[in-house]
């Protein structure tokens, strides 16, 4: 996850040059179903560990009316909704050739 973190993907959303994108299978459609996959195995390791860390946080109560802000909770939070989208990360790997895929239609 570490790897996710130091993305340098964008936050905003930005166009990509569509030849770029397609080049490494010369077919867009099969381009952005490999980076889909990538996002779908991202946003789950992304969900994963932010559970795993509020989970730390959890407060067990029995009444709803004792609800208690944890400062930690609340910045560990605003971390993860700081990170760039799991798409944006996924399409950045794809551009840098950090995404190993094949077609085993083709084999």
């Amino acid at each position: 996850m570490s790897e996710l973190r130091n993305s340098e993907a964008p936050v905003s959303t930005i166009t990509y040059n569509r030849n770029e994108v397609d080049t490494p299978t010369e077919n867009i459609y099969e381009a952005i179903s490999v980076v889909a996959k990538r996002a779908n195995q991202i946003n789950a390791e992304i969900k994963k560990e932010l559970i795993e860390k509020l989970e730390e946080f959890a407060t067990y109560t029995d009444s709803l009316e004792e609800i208690f802000e944890n400062k930690e909770q609340i910045e560990v939070s605003k971390f993860y909704e700081k990170l760039p989208k799991p798409h944006a990360m996924a399409i950045e790997e794809w551009l840098n050739d950090k995404i190993y895929y094949r077609n085993t239609e083709k084999e």
